[in-house]
Parts: C-alpha cells; structure tokens; sequence
C-alpha cells in the first residue's frame, strides 16, 4: 500500500457518498487487498477520497461520460484545461450542451461538456434544470475548479479504467486479493441513472456472483427489507445517516453496508 492525497470529486453526482464515505472508507481500510476495483464509480465519491493506495485500481463505470472524463483527466489534462478555460456559466450554454450529441464531439470536448453539466445541472442530474439561484455562488468556476481537477488528475495516476457491465468487471477482475466496493442504485431508483442502465432483477445476480468471488467485497445500499432478503447469506451492517435536503431541515435515512468479511469496527 501506498499513501496518497485525497481529492475531492469533481463533480455532484447522485449518490455521491457525500455523507458515508468515511464509513466506507474506514471499512475498506481495514481489508487486506492488493487490487482495488469499483465497479459503479460514479464521480468516485469513495475512490478519491481514499487515502492508501494497492498496487492495481479499477475504475469502471456503463456510463461512458464517466469513464471518457476521467481517461481525459488522467491523460490529456493540460488540453482538458485549455477547453475549459473561456467557458462561462450561461443557461443558454447549459441548454445548447445538453441539446447536442456527444457523439459528435471530440474526446476532449465531450469531457469538457459532461463536466459542464454535471456542475451546472441541480443536484448533479443533467436531466434536470439549470442549477444556479440567488445568494449562491454557481458550481462552475474554472479558478475554482482547477485545485480540483488537479488534485484529481494527481490521485488518477495509475488507475486502469473499464466501460463494462458490473457483471463483466467483477469476474475479469476477480483474485484473491481482490476488493470490490459495489454502489449500484438503490432499491426503488433503479432508473435513477438513465433508462436500462440498471433493471431489480440485478440484485439477485448480484448476490448470487458474490457469494462465488475469491476475493472481498462492500457493497452500500438502502436499508430495505427486500435487498436484507436478497443479501441475507452475507454481514448487514446496518448505518443511520441525515441528509440535508434544505436550508432548513434534514432526512433521515437508514443504510446498509454489506460485506462478505467481517469488518470488526471497535473491541465490543
């Protein structure tokens, strides 16, 4: 293992681990693995923020936006800047993006706009509206952003990344000395991330391929009776979190953090 700095991720992102991702962490930490490997990366709201680094880390997401940014942050960082760097925060600019085809878009100017969108949407969800309203700063700010996508850039070095199914990343990346830390959507927002993207019978597939790895895995979920069910065979740690959903108040909400190690937290 190796220390490294933490970086923050670059971007909001729907379920993002704002709240649990020490928890997550402190768990990870404390299982012994040489490979690291999330198959649902999101914007690495875990990923980033680890503190040790194993001699190998997958980052895998379906989501080819995810995946072609980071690959750009890792690689082609300097130009990455350059696209962005006369970019202002404009609703006329949000909406003439999200209107066009990625796909017609060079690599650097597809992550530049994926970028731009996820900063800009409310709540990190790009199908939504323009997030920007009085008495708050907007989130893209590139004399801002820089330290950040910087810090990312430095904490990518290394990473190997995957534009596969979960299913796929867990039985190529499987060994041993394996980690998996899995964040698929949660019970009741399968299509949270876009149409297909992820369908309930997937929880059942889930347990039933890693009741069979040879490594270790954590996998963070809400608390609902019918994933204890599907997860029963594994350790249910369950977590009690709030969520800030205003100025004015919070939600509780109750998680479960799933293992096929025992993960001892304190000498009780």
């Amino acid at each position: 293992m190796q220390k490294v700095s933490p970086a923050a991720p670059v971007a909001p992102w729907l379920g993002g681990k704002k709240v649990l991702h020490k928890t997550i962490i402190d768990r990870i930490d404390r299982i012994k693995h040489d490979t690291y490997v999330e198959p649902f990366v999101g914007m690495g709201g875990v990923f980033l923020r680890r503190t040790w680094k194993p001699a190998c880390e997958v980052a895998n997401d379906l989501n080819g936006e995810i995946t072609n940014l980071f690959r750009i942050l890792q690689r082609h960082y300097p130009q990455f800047l350059e696209v962005m760097r006369f970019q202002v925060a404009s609703r006329r600019e949000f909406e003439r993006l999200r209107a066009s085809d990625p796909l017609t878009l060079t690599d650097l100017e597809r992550a530049a706009r994926f970028l731009y969108l996820q900063r800009l949407a409310f709540g990190g969800q790009v199908r939504g509206v323009f997030g920007v309203s009085p008495g708050t700063a907007p989130r893209f700010s590139l004399a801002k952003l820089e330290p950040i996508l910087d810090a990312a850039h430095e904490r990518l070095d290394g990473v190997v990344f995957e534009n596969l199914s979960w299913e796929d990343v867990v039985s190529r990346w499987d060994s041993a000395g394996t980690l998996f830390y899995l964040d698929p959507p949660y019970w009741g927002g399968e299509s949270d991330y876009g149409k297909n993207m992820f369908e309930r019978a997937e929880y059942e597939r889930m347990a039933d391929a890693l009741s069979s790895i040879k490594g270790a895995f954590i996998l963070s979920i809400n608390d609902v009776p019918e994933i204890r069910e599907c997860f029963a065979a594994f350790h249910l740690e369950p977590v009690k979190l709030k969520y800030s959903v205003s100025k004015g108040g919070a939600t509780e909400a109750k998680e479960l953090i799933i293992s096929n190690r025992e993960v001892k937290t304190s000498l009780i």
